[in-house]
């Protein structure tokens, strides 16, 4: 699967909303669409273009999936069992998506951002139930707990990330106790409840030409 390497903010700014790819950096004045809400390029400012409505559709889906630091077919094999499953499949994609282990670890405030949250993950500082799991696809179950091992919990940037956390903003989907750096996944969140800016009936729409 290929890995994109170039610079997050310019993903942001081709969406033309933040994506909050750059952790801290995201809520100060530093960020980048905070000045040039336009895509990147020469033309970038210029282009007047029309969008189809498979451009739309295309947009949304690509949006989605950079949010949750997704690839390609990564995010078509979501969908897919999404299709399978009873509900809107739009709904369902979303909480699929939701339940991923480095995204519970994002919401948690355990990471700045996700792609952080997938290096925790990755190196072994996270535990779910008491075991280490490094797999950030890794879908959690109600009533999962999610902690920070006991020999990374000196590490700085979880702390710098938990000083952003207010115990009045956590989701009502998630209980954090901030003394053990340790959260719990109380329930499958309802699409109502996820702080989600985006369109998922679009993405189904897509992927169902």
């Amino acid at each position: 699967m290929s890995r994109y390497i170039d610079a997050n903010c310019k993903l942001c700014r081709r969406e033309r909303q933040k994506l909050f790819l750059k952790g801290t950096k995201c809520y100060t004045e530093k960020c980048p669409i905070e000045k040039r809400s336009y895509p990147p390029g020469q033309h970038g400012q210029s282009r007047r273009t029309k969008i189809s409505e498979y451009g739309v559709q295309l947009r949304e889906k690509q949006k989605v999936r950079k949010m949750y630091g997704l690839g390609e077919q990564q995010f078509r094999n979501y969908f897919e069992r999404a299709l399978k499953q009873t509900g809107r499949t739009g709904e369902t994609l979303v909480k699929l998506l939701e339940r991923r282990l480095d995204n519970v670890v994002y919401r948690l405030g355990l990471a700045p951002s996700r792609k952080t949250a997938r290096q925790l993950v990755l190196h072994r500082h996270v535990t779910v139930n008491g075991t280490p799991v490094d797999i950030p696809s890794y879908l959690l179950n109600a009533g999962d707990v999610v902690q920070i091992r006991e020999s990374s919990r000196k590490l700085l940037l979880i702390h710098e990330s938990m000083k952003r956390v207010k115990d009045t903003t956590m989701l009502p989907w998630l209980s954090l106790d901030k003394a053990n750096l340790s959260g719990t996944f109380l329930q499958v969140p309802e699409r109502a409840d996820v702080p989600l800016a985006a369109n998922e009936q679009l993405i189904v729409e897509l992927y169902s030409k």
